[in-house]
């Protein structure tokens, strides 16, 4: 009986670490020497678990459109900062600071979104999820 336990909560603690370790850190996807700064049309938010996902539209120099995908921290973390689901509606123009995705894709971590009425929300994950916060 006592060998069944010890099994037991031995795959238990393996499929935690796999959890663990499929759950990426910020170096894994996004690069911090490759920053993004643009000024695009939010389409969709997305307020999921593991991190919030917002879509921008970003019209180029010669007036291609590309939708970028902005990782975001944890709801529950924007949250506790006071960005909920009302805080950025489908249709407003923001601009993105961030970090571009390594592999050259239209996705970012992002750092800070500013609003049309100037206000800067920091949007960023903090600790393994990214960059530090910025120091206040």
């Amino acid at each position: 009986m006592a060998r069944k336990k010890i099994i037991v909560l031995g795959a238990g603690l393996l499929l935690a670490a796999v959890s663990a370790w499929a759950h990426h850190a910020f170096a894994a996807e996004f690069d911090v020497n490759k920053p993004i700064h643009f000024t695009g049309v939010v389409t969709k938010l997305e307020l999921v678990n593991p991190h919030t996902w917002i879509h921008i539209d970003v019209k180029g120099p010669d007036g291609h459109v590309d939708n970028w995908m902005i990782e975001a921290g944890t709801p529950n973390v924007l949250l506790r900062r006071g960005f909920t689901k009302n805080s950025v509606a489908v249709g407003t123009e923001v601009v993105v600071d961030g970090f571009a995705a390594k592999d050259g894709s239209h996705r970012g971590s992002g750092r800070d979104l500013t609003l049309p009425d100037g206000r800067k929300l920091f949007i960023g994950a903090t600790g393994s999820e990214g960059p530090e916060e910025p120091k206040k």
